[in-house]
């Protein structure tokens, strides 16, 4: 019987095959714990983001009639929601605190102003009257007049009132926060403000709260 000689060199070949396709029991734990750990990590991730409360956090500054509804449109809703919403109400924004609601509408330098008429016929409806800021500013009464009409058109559309809308937000748990330092620089009265007002804060109170946010919005 003859025996087979190989060439040393298709041997090394061989061996050097061996070993890098071949893999050890130890190489394939190793990707066996890497597999399942990454398997579970996607699990707990998604296990999170589902049990996580979203949170929105809101910085009101304006203090007109139009731009009230915005952060109790947005808070109200995004508790109904489920979020956890926290306002602050600063400068010109604290006025949407105070009891008495008394806020009007301001066309001068506002373009979308003013607004199309919530009474009368559909062609008299959709006009858009495009009245010159120097004629606004300077007929008396006229800022009394534009908040007619916009109380009227929110009564005609069905929408919520203001006050309302502020008592929906306390409903849903909505945390009303006031800006302290605008209390202080203005002299605000705090019997003058409801009392479900979460806090009066400053600043730097509020921040972490914004920063911890997915949500957080100047309005």
């Amino acid at each position: 019987m003859r025996s087979l000689i190989l060439d040393p060199l298709i041997v090394f070949n061989m061996e050097t095959k061996l070993k890098t396709t071949s893999k050890s029991s130890h190489d394939i734990e190793v990707e066996e714990f890497n597999r399942r750990f990454d398997e579970r990590f996607e699990q707990r991730m998604q296990e999170r983001e589902k049990d996580q409360v979203p949170r929105m956090a809101l910085i009101a500054t304006k203090g007109t009639l139009d731009m009230a509804y915005p952060p109790f449109i947005l808070a109200s809703t995004a508790a109904a929601l489920g979020w956890e919403v926290s306002v602050f109400f600063t400068f010109y924004g604290l006025n949407l605190l105070k009891k008495d609601l008394d806020l009007e509408v301001s066309p001068l330098g506002n373009p979308a102003m003013p607004m199309k008429m919530p009474f009368g016929p559909n062609w008299f409806k959709s006009i858009d009257w495009e009245i010159p800021n120097i004629v606004t500013s300077n007929i008396p009464g006229f800022e009394k007049l534009a908040t007619v009409l916009m109380k009227k058109t929110v009564e005609s559309k069905g929408v919520a009132s203001l006050a309302e809308l502020r008592d929906l937000s306390i409903e849903a748990e909505v945390k009303l926060v006031a800006c302290q330092m605008t209390v202080d620089l203005f002299g605000h009265n705090k019997e003058d403000f409801i009392d479900e007002i979460e806090d009066w804060v400053g600043a730097a109170t509020f921040l972490p709260f914004a920063q911890k946010s997915d949500v957080c919005l100047f309005v």
